[in-house]
């Protein structure tokens, strides 16, 4: 991942994804693109990146793809004057997790995203009542205002240990697979064998 750190790379890696990324698009006729912003914060703050993502919105359906943005919180995509309306008017499928934390505000992000009361509901009822026996975490799946639900998400154990974020988890997954040689997949198996 690029820092934004690196003051001189960092608008010159950005141009070279840019113009690679318009001449796939425009070029592999009949072929299924995406461009996935992955941490989208960081792009967003640079007015380069920023502008370029509007311009993606906006035209990559034309050339068979799409775009999508990845953030923790909405108020990264909203608060961005240049891209904000290009993303929410742009996106047919809109994803959220739990927006508890922005309960007291949810009222603004419910006007912004054009979510109707049924859908404000749905979202605001995330994880709220998970079966404590399961091991789940529930995800919103709006599809341009036509339909939208809260889905149970849930993993194997293995599949849980290869992408956990949890830095104690992270840790205990190296550890082994340090002792093991190297080998993660050995260490996720055993973890995940003494887990069940």
């Amino acid at each position: 991942m690029l820092s934004l750190q690196n003051k001189e790379l960092f608008p010159v890696v950005t141009i070279i994804i840019m113009e690679a990324f318009i001449n796939k698009m425009r070029r592999l006729k009949g072929v299924r693109k995406q461009l996935i912003v992955e941490e989208a914060w960081k792009a967003l703050s640079t007015a380069n990146m920023a502008e370029y993502l509007r311009y993606m919105y906006k035209t990559v359906r034309k050339y068979y793809g799409e775009a999508i943005v990845v953030t923790q919180e909405v108020e990264d995509i909203i608060s961005s004057p240049v891209v904000k309306e290009a993303i929410i008017n742009n996106s047919d499928c809109k994803i959220l997790l739990d927006q508890r934390k922005f309960m007291n505000r949810f009222n603004a992000i419910q006007s912004l995203l054009g979510l109707t009361d049924k859908e404000k509901a749905q979202i605001l009822s995330i994880n709220q009542s998970n079966d404590p026996s399961r091991k789940y975490k529930e995800v919103w799946i709006g599809l341009g205002g036509v339909q939208s639900a809260v889905y149970a998400t849930e993993v194997s154990v293995p599949e849980y240990l290869a992408y956990t974020t949890e830095e104690t988890e992270k840790v205990e997954v190296q550890r082994l697979a340090g002792e093991l040689g190297g080998d993660m997949e050995l260490a996720i198996r055993q973890l995940a064998e003494g887990k069940r």
